[in-house]
């Protein structure tokens, strides 16, 4: 998501790049906006990030078993139908964020703040829902539930909806400040999942 790489003052505990924009992995932080005084003080939202990677990393952990998966009986009759389900929404998960992320380029960063200057994208995967890549996530958290059966997966996919409806709108929030024109694109244009409580508003 688009991020702000500096505040109006400058920030004396920043990780910035010592060459003044050199290459490298400690320049592209410092262009999304990431600093030792951010992860203090959440100022450009990096909480938010920590707390969707928890669950995005967890969703990797092996199925519990019964009673906290679906039962046996359950999973020997559905599961061919689960594990096609699961594996086509993978696949599906795959591709809108490969759309995303080519659709938004050089705006795209993992912090919830507005990169100065970026344009405001609501075409291609932008026109279908406000937040395609918290989307695909979340597409592609429901598929590995469905592949696994397990409890504790649903448990992370609802864990990770709650924090991606919140991280959207501490990122709306900026993009209103932002782009004048976003309220009427939030207005016309679904959240994240339509029609979806927490995950759709206008």
């Amino acid at each position: 998501m688009p991020s702000n790489p500096s505040d109006s003052d400058p920030d004396p505990d920043s990780d910035s790049d010592p060459g003044g924009g050199g290459g490298g992995l400690i320049a592209l932080l410092s262009r999304w906006g990431f600093s030792a005084a951010g992860w203090r003080d959440n100022r450009h939202g990096e909480w938010w990030l920590v707390a969707q990677l928890l669950p995005l990393v967890a969703l990797l952990l092996p199925p519990l078993p019964p009673p906290l998966s679906f039962s046996p009986s359950l999973a020997l009759t559905w599961s061919p139908l689960l594990r096609v389900g699961g594996g086509a929404l993978l696949l599906l998960a795959l591709a809108l964020a490969v759309q995303a992320l080519l659709r938004l380029g050089p705006s795209l960063s993992p912090l919830p703040e507005p990169m100065p200057g970026a344009p405001l994208v609501t075409t291609g995967a932008y026109g279908h829902c406000r937040h395609p890549l918290y989307q695909a996530l979340l597409i592609g958290a429901l598929a590995v539930t469905l592949l696994l059966g397990s409890l504790l997966h649903l448990a992370l996919l609802l864990a990770l909806a709650a924090v991606l409806g919140g991280k959207a709108r501490r990122e709306e929030r900026a993009l209103c400040r932002e782009h004048p024109d976003y309220p009427a694109y939030r207005r016309s244009t679904p959240a994240i999942v339509p029609r979806i409580p927490w995950l759709d508003w206008r």
